[in-house]
């Protein structure tokens, strides 16, 4: 399984949303994609959570070594 990237996601959420938004749609393809919306939502508020981890760990360190 490929690892996609947040923009990855963000990209394949657009193309989610502007499924839901077709008026032909039925409600078992919407609850679906709905479904899988929110996991690709989920999954790149992870990625967003440990990108925010590595800065702050990056600061950290750079703090430490202005103080030396």
């Amino acid at each position: 399984m490929k690892n996609e990237t947040f923009e990855e996601k963000l990209a394949y959420s657009k193309e989610l949303l502007e499924k839901l938004m077709d008026p032909e749609i039925t409600l078992e393809a919407s609850v679906k994609l709905y479904e899988e919306g929110l996991k690709n939502i989920k999954e790149a508020q992870k990625l967003i959570e440990e990108a925010k981890t590595k800065i702050t760990v990056i600061e950290q360190a750079n703090q430490i070594v202005e103080e030396e």
